[in-house]
């Protein structure tokens, strides 16, 4: 990346991170993304880490999530709105920045909208690997809105997922997934409720949108053996499986004190023993311990998972122009002459 004025901040517009991603090619994008988020998760007590500061409203909420590992800063700004999907916006939006720790100053700017997608997918499937049962090569995906391609090609490229059982209460939902994703090798079949998408899945994904206590899989829905992959419950009053399958499973957490206020653990007592995604991928606490076992993923996103992706695409500019030059940053000649600043630029006006 060169930018011959220090003081400009790269920013990343949608339409140059739809580039970038097609540039380098989803699979690649995804599984590339996933050894940045195993290399922080395996340096995770290096991070500042705390709760998304968010703001509830009865509409939705709005979030910041911040995080450092002394060198590089990075906060994401997103938003959760249900209601937005009837309206004709996306249900999430976001953007972040990535910051020198020693100066202060920002070296990035991004869209995170289309990146959320992509970082939350890419973790999805890291867990699984550490989760999954092996072999496993049948999914499905209950909520077929807008993660859902990105989930079906993270576990594809990652795991070797290739056949797809697709259900959303909204049939054109899954018809809508089901032709994206036609000719890049997935077997799929849209099914009539969530009971028969799950049969025969080593891998269950639940990403619904709607923000409430719902019980998207039931007790008698989950038999031995599977993996779950609980991404839709991520805000306080919002879950999607019925609290006896969380007694059930092994359940295995990004960040607890997050989790516990947002993820589907929410149902259960606050000192319900949970095991960190970072202690499996160190090998401090074991994965899937046999194949009977329910592992379930309880994901509801977590900072470092976004600054991951911030250090992955600031590293892919270094070898691309898919970024446009941000005059961001006040910086006059002299540091202590912000004023003088003010008065040039009249100066310059006038002339």
């Amino acid at each position: 990346m060169t930018i011959a004025n220090l003081n400009i901040v790269p920013f990343v517009s949608v339409e140059n991170m739809m580039k970038l991603v097609l540039d380098i090619g989803v699979d690649r994008f995804l599984t590339d993304l996933a050894v940045y988020i195993e290399e922080d998760f395996r340096r995770w007590e290096l991070f500042d880490k705390t709760p998304r500061v968010a703001s509830h409203s009865h509409d939705g909420v709005i979030e910041l999530m911040p995080t450092s590992d002394g060198q590089l800063y990075g906060f994401k700004y997103v938003n959760g709105h249900p209601k937005n999907m009837r309206e004709g916006r996306q249900t999430v939006t976001a953007f972040g920045v990535l910051a020198d720790v020693g100066s202060g100053y920002p070296m990035l700017l991004t869209e995170m909208t289309i990146l959320t997608a992509l970082r939350t997918a890419a973790t999805s499937a890291v867990a699984a690997k550490y989760l999954a049962p092996k072999g496993s090569d049948t999914m499905a995906i209950i909520g077929n809105g807008a993660q859902s391609e990105f989930q079906a090609i993270a576990f594809k490229a990652l795991l070797g997922v290739n056949k797809l059982r697709l259900y959303d209460i909204n049939i054109s939902a899954s018809r809508k997934c089901a032709s994206n994703l036609k000719g890049l090798g997935f077997d799929i079949a849209i099914c009539t409720s969530g009971q028969e998408a799950v049969e025969g899945a080593h891998i269950i994904t639940t990403v619904t949108a709607d923000k409430q206590y719902a019980t998207i899989l039931t007790d008698n829905m989950v038999g031995t053996g599977v993996h779950i992959n609980a991404v839709g419950g991520d805000c306080p009053g919002k879950t999607e499986l019925h609290r006896d399958i969380l007694l059930r499973s092994k359940i295995v957490v990004e960040y607890p004190p997050q989790t516990r206020i947002e993820g589907e653990i929410q149902q259960l007592a606050a000192d319900y023993p949970v095991v960190e995604l970072w202690q499996v991928m160190t090998g401090k606490v074991a994965g899937r311990h046999d194949p009977s076992e329910i592992t379930l993923f309880d994901s509801v996103g977590f900072a470092i998972e976004d600054f991951s992706a911030l250090r992955y695409v600031r590293d892919q500019l270094l070898h691309t122009k898919r970024f446009d030059e941000l005059d961001l940053l006040a910086d006059p000649d002299e540091p202590r002459d912000l004023f003088g600043m003010l008065l040039r630029q009249a100066a310059k006006d006038a002339a």
